[in-house]
């Protein structure tokens, strides 16, 4: 479980292409991994992996087919920079929201606009993703906890970047077109499941 709160900015070292899988090499600043095992559970732009081995300053994971297929992780290469987080422990403090690092689907940046202090950033939704989808309510993307400022048209959901999280994470690298990782709203996801079940659809 995470929250949304980007620890760090990492970068692919190595990207290994097996059968149906690839291996990923990531670059970390000091001390992200202070602590972390084989094992251990890290968002990567959103995505949970489980770290397959791990030293000062670097981590390898193993994406399967079944992740591949639906986010962004099979496109990566060497340079691309990424946002990371470390599991949530019992007792921290949740500056985001709940996420899973369960990956519903991924969407394309729509519209970009830098308005002085701050970037509003317009993405597609896959169906999955829309229907839980509310506005002010969470959405996570490439791994980041945001607010859905505006619902402006069907299949389309506008947050509002605070120069914060513009500075401190991947998203300043976004570009019209490009295809980014949506969690939707876990609440959300159950209470859909839950009424559809009662209805029946």
């Amino acid at each position: 479980m995470f929250t949304g709160i980007v620890a760090a900015v990492g970068d692919v070292r190595r990207v290994e292409v097996l059968t149906q899988a690839r291996r990923l090499e990531i670059g970390t600043p000091v001390g992200f991994l202070d602590g972390v095992r084989a094992g251990d559970s890290i968002a990567v732009d959103g995505v949970c992996q489980t770290v397959v081995t791990c030293d000062d300053t670097s981590f390898t994971v193993a994406a399967i087919g079944t992740t591949l297929s639906r986010t962004t992780l099979g496109g990566l290469e060497p340079g691309r920079r990424l946002n990371l987080e470390l599991a949530l422990a019992l007792g921290e403090r949740l500056g985001g929201h709940l996420v899973q690092g369960h990956v519903d689907g991924t969407g394309r940046v729509v519209a970009i606009e830098h308005r002085d202090e701050y970037v509003l950033l317009d993405v597609s939704l896959p169906p999955e993703v829309e229907e839980v989808t509310v506005l002010h309510g969470s959405i996570t993307i490439d791994g980041v906890s945001l607010t859905v400022n505006a619902l402006p048209a069907p299949g389309r959901a506008q947050v509002a970047l605070i120069p914060y999280t513009w500075e401190h994470t991947n998203l300043n690298r976004l570009a019209e077109g490009d295809a980014v990782n949506l969690e939707g709203d876990m609440l959300g996801r159950f209470v859909v499941h839950h009424l559809k079940a009662r209805s029946g659809i």
